[in-house]
């Protein structure tokens, strides 16, 4: 496959979900507006997808989700003020929120029918090309002076043109919570997918690689979510697509450099928020000295 034909032009963002697991913060804003230090998750998810080249975002709402729309809009009355204010540098930050290459579309989605429902309302913007999906629970910070981990997915799928999972080894005891795969390494850091196990027990666990929230997919993917019975809760499961996909196609497990915080999960969010501040070029020496200071 050449490299034109492998290039990810796309990216899906699922944002239709709840969160209750937030409650109340998330009872009249979308979860992905939480902020992580001064960007809401949505953003680092964005970020990470423009820094691998890709340009179309494309998110999959549904009610109560505007804030995600007008996050990434023109708001003419802030910089107006921050321009008459005299105040550029905030002005540039407004701004670069919605570089001027990058184009976002949105498609709702109706009901809440599963990951894979998901993705499936999002094909007819996709079309027939290969696409990456961005779960912004996950936050995805690569290695220091290394690539972002959707760029490091995005260049591994160029050399191997089959659908890519990212995925990390998880503790067998934390297995339950995650889709597991299996199969034969080819390389170091890469697997070749036989098996896949939704939430197994520790027990049942083919392996501890356990699926993060970064895939890059072939469109091949949305034919086989279609002709995926629902499953336990009456949901349509990527997985499932991606299982049954496997049978036409090969599909990968790619182990990523980098860290992931769960940010579906209190501790995850604080974990972040408090990594991610003492790396802040403007506010990281403060807090980190203020951290020492408490009795813990």
């Amino acid at each position: 496959m050449s490299t034109s034909a492998t290039r990810i032009r796309k990216a899906v963002f699922p944002v239709a979900g709840f969160g209750t697991r937030f409650l109340p913060a998330t009872k009249a804003q979308p979860k992905e507006m939480l902020p992580v230090v001064d960007k809401p998750l949505i953003q680092y998810a964005v970020e990470e997808a423009y820094a691998a080249g890709i340009r179309d975002m494309i998110f999959v709402t549904g009610r109560n989700k505007r804030a995600i729309e007008d996050h990434y809009d023109t708001a003419y009355e802030l910089e107006s003020q921050l321009e008459a204010s005299g105040k550029t540098a905030l002005l540039n930050i407004a701004r670069s929120v919605m570089p001027d290459d990058m184009t976002c579309s949105y498609v709702r989605q109706p009901r809440m029918l599963g990951l894979g429902h998901a993705v499936l309302c999002a094909e007819h913007l996709v079309g027939n090309e290969p696409f990456a999906v961005l779960l912004a629970d996950d936050l995805m910070v690569g290695p220091d002076g290394g690539q972002p981990v959707l760029a490091q997915m995005t260049e591994a799928f160029g050399r191997l043109g089959g659908s890519l999972l990212a995925v990390q080894e998880v503790p067998l005891a934390h297995v339950k919570r995650y889709g597991i795969v299996a199969g034969d390494a080819i390389e170091e850091g890469l697997v070749k997918v036989s098996r896949m196990v939704e939430k197994p027990k520790p027990e049942e666990a083919p392996s501890r690689l356990g699926v993060a929230g970064r895939y890059i997919l072939t469109p091949g993917v949305f034919d086989e979510i279609r002709n995926q019975p629902k499953g336990a809760g009456g949901e349509i499961q990527l997985t499932d697509g991606i299982a049954a996909l496997m049978k036409k196609e090969s599909v990968y497990a790619y182990s990523y450099k980098g860290i992931r915080y769960d940010c579906g999960s209190k501790e995850g969010f604080l974990q972040a928020s408090v990594e991610l501040a003492l790396a802040h070029p403007e506010v990281g020496a403060d807090f980190r000295e203020y951290l020492k200071s408490l009795k813990l």
